[in-house]
């Protein structure tokens, strides 16, 4: 048997091994000789001792192999292992414990062993050539493979380590404001990584969530097309056979590699941001359809890898943290959204093979978010739109603020500027009904950072709301304003509401140069924006109150903003303060005055329902339990006299179910939901009333007799 060795960067084709590591490469005889003559060479230059040349090789196999700990490199280089040809015609053969049977060059060992500076440089590169003619060693060659796969593994194991902690650093440069930055520490090696390209699209994504724009949300869908592709190449190979048998079988998880169940993490994490995407980007049915089955196979997939990770057989990973992080965040994303959705949808979706339960994927995102993972971010951020927004706007406004204070707080003290935690900062201020503070955390959120002005627009629809609760209507309209000329979620609402606020000033109030309440009325129907095939609900809402105003002599509306803000479920914010609750219960009374004072037009029912299902709101957040029964009941009773608005009636009945709730009246409560939720379609906001619907019966049924509520959360 002939041995020789060699070091990796002094072979004249090393270069070439080094781009092709892990895989078996063929040579041709003329380069293995090549090879081996130059290696001899080295040999002689390495240990004083040169072989004798080789005999004539049949086509060799090479393997290359990276060691990442130095005692391996030392045990291999003492057993002549670091480079080996056969020649064909020479027997040879080697056990597993290393036994040598025909070695002609008994002294190379020794020379070998003898030389601690080749071991030092040896361990320093941490690699070495393995060359084998597999026919005649199949004991070596399964050995070596053995060696290769758990060096490929290693190696793939510290690629994910190093991905993930460059993606957690572009995260970090993220949140604090340092949105360039972030995306140019990704940019480079998204066709590569798949965290990169995830972590980059992902930030595109936000930005086109934000905007609303046509130009960004196609740009973001086609960066998500391609970070998809990119996890797909590191997802688990399977042949035609693997296919056929997992139709029969399903796939086990549990035989997958740490970098394979990880990039099917963040295949699942593309397709349910791109279905989004879809819902977004075109208006017709087809991509309603397409976006569903995205999330259908992302939703499936969440299911397995939570399979995996409730399975005995399950093997934590060096990353098992993130993987985890990526599974709760999907699984209690999941769960979480698909609770909230009315009966008749859910039961639809149920069909089809979905299921959400809240406390499961509220228990879910907390354990993501108290983590230590690269999701654990994320998780926090949704835990905190659904305390902050959910909760409010689709719910019945007893949302969990003091967790979601309890979620900010680390991040706040972690980033003081971060645009994105004083965003939320002013909004748990809103609704612990300090307004003052709010518009500071607001205004500080403006001033943190100039490059993404759509953190500005997010903070000015908030800005405008908060001066709305204080009745500043000069104030309001400016930020009103502002988002009619810089963003584009909906021009519609924006132009509305500058109008509706220009209809609240005062007759010495002076109007702004160039704008007419009854123009701009007049022009929000030419504004209706589609997505996804369909006009934005709070659009409808809008174009129906303005169409009024199309007539020659058109009837004012009584308190456009103050309805506006009913739609936002604004009224449960300024609950929490009676100062702010009496001075809207004290315009409300100027206007149904003013409404008294009025000629009776055919709208006359419409407007004094609006103006008593507002006043009972006051009145209920006063404690007037009395008077507000009197005012929702008022409606029910005069639902017959309505001609436009019947979202009244059911919203009507909705808010006295929840004074019913309040006062412990459980059974009367649900049979009022029920009929509202029964009785009433095709009415303006329908949807945003049976959320709020579903979650006041969730709330109705899990409060036990006691009258004592079960837990702080209201939507379901």
């Amino acid at each position: 048997m002939w041995a020789t060795a060699t070091r990796s960067n002094s072979c004249c084709f090393g270069s070439v091994i080094t781009r092709v590591f892990g895989f078996c490469l063929v040579w041709t005889e003329e380069k293995v000789a090549d090879a081996a003559a130059h290696s001899r060479q080295v040999c002689r230059l390495e240990t004083g001792w040169q072989p004798p040349a080789p005999p004539t090789f049949e086509v060799s196999s090479c393997i290359w192999i990276r060691w990442h700990k130095n005692p391996v490199c030392h045990g291999l280089a003492s057993q002549w292992l670091v480079c080996r040809m056969w020649p064909v015609n020479q027997p040879c053969s080697r056990s597993r414990g290393g036994a040598q049977s025909h070695s002609v060059v008994p002294q190379a060992g020794a020379a070998l062993r003898s030389q601690r500076g080749w071991h030092s440089q040896l361990a320093q590169e941490h690699r070495l050539l393995l060359m084998f003619e597999p026919k005649k060693l199949s004991g070596i060659t399964m050995t070596m493979s053995e060696h290769a796969g758990d060096s490929a593994e290693r190696s793939s194991t510290s690629d994910l380590n190093v991905a993930l902690r460059e993606c957690m650093a572009a995260l970090d440069l993220f949140l604090n404001n340092k949105f360039s930055d972030a995306l140019a520490s990704l940019q480079a090696k998204t066709k590569d990584s798949m965290y990169h390209a995830l972590t980059y699209a992902t930030i595109l994504e936000m930005q086109a969530m934000m905007t609303f724009d046509p130009q960004d949300i196609l740009n973001a869908g086609n960066t998500m097309k391609e970070a998809q592709a990119t996890c797909q190449r590191f997802r688990k190979k399977s042949t035609v056979a693997d296919s056929i048998n997992s139709l029969v079988h399903r796939q086990s998880l549990e035989h997958f590699t740490e970098e394979e169940i990880h990039a099917e993490i963040c295949y699942a994490e593309c397709l349910l941001q791109r279905a989004a995407l879809t819902f977004l980007q075109d208006e017709n049915m087809v991509s309603f359809i397409k976006g569903g089955i995205k999330v259908r196979n992302s939703y499936q997939t969440y299911r397995e890898l939570d399979s995996l990770i409730q399975s005995p057989h399950y093997v934590k990973g060096e990353n098992h943290l993130h993987f985890e992080g990526g599974v709760k965040l999907g699984v209690g994303a999941f769960n979480l959204t698909l609770s909230m959705f009315p009966a008749r949808i859910l039961r639809l979706l149920e069909f089809v093979g979905f299921s959400g339960n809240k406390e499961h994927g509220l228990l879910q995102l907390q354990e993501g978010a108290s983590s230590y993972s690269f999701r654990s971010v994320l998780c926090t951020m949704l835990l905190l739109c659904y305390h902050t927004f959910m909760t409010f706007v689709l719910g019945t406004g007893k949302g969990n603020v003091e967790e979601a204070e309890k979620l900010l707080k680390p991040y706040l003290a972690r980033y003081p500027k971060g645009a994105i935690f004083l965003f939320f900062a002013g909004r748990i201020e809103t609704l612990k009904g300090n307004i003052d503070a709010a518009v500071n955390r607001y205004e500080e959120c403006c001033e943190a950072q100039q490059y993404w002005k759509q953190f500005h627009h997010m903070c000015y629809w908030e800005l405008m709301w908060c001066f709305t609760y204080k009745r500043q209507w000069k104030m309001a309209f400016f930020y009103a304003d502002l988002l009619s000329k810089e963003n584009t979620w909906s021009k519609a609402t924006y132009i509305y509401m500058k109008a509706a606020y220009l209809s609240m000033f005062g007759p010495d109030d002076c109007s702004p140069f160039g704008d007419s309440e009854v123009e701009l009325f007049r022009i929000v129907p030419s504004l209706k924006l589609k997505i996804a095939g369909k006009s934005l609900p709070t659009e409808k809402f809008a174009i129906r109150k303005a169409r009024r105003y199309l007539s020659s002599n058109p009837v004012p509306l009584p308190v456009p903003p103050l309805e506006m803000m009913y739609i936002w479920n604004g009224y449960a914010v300024i609950g929490k303060c009676p100062n702010l609750t009496e001075g809207m219960l004290e315009t409300l009374n100027e206007a149904e005055e003013a409404l008294a004072r009025s000629s009776a037009t055919e709208l006359l029912a419409d407007d004094r329902c609006v103006i008593k299902l507002l006043k009972g709101l006051c009145f209920k957040h006063l404690g007037k339990i009395s008077e507000a029964e009197d005012h929702f009941n008022y409606i029910y009773l005069n639902e017959k006299k309505i001609k436009y608005d019947h979202y009244l009636i059911p919203n009507a009945l909705l808010e006295l179910a929840i004074l019913y709730l309040d006062q412990d009246r459980r059974e009367e409560a649900i049979k009022l939901l029920e009929k509202a939720k029964q009785n009433y379609k095709n009415y303006s906001m329908e949807t945003r009333t049976h959320f709020r619907i579903q979650a006041a019966l969730h709330q109705a049924k899990s409060t036990p007799e006691n009258g004592m509520h079960c837990g702080a959360s209201a939507v379901s």
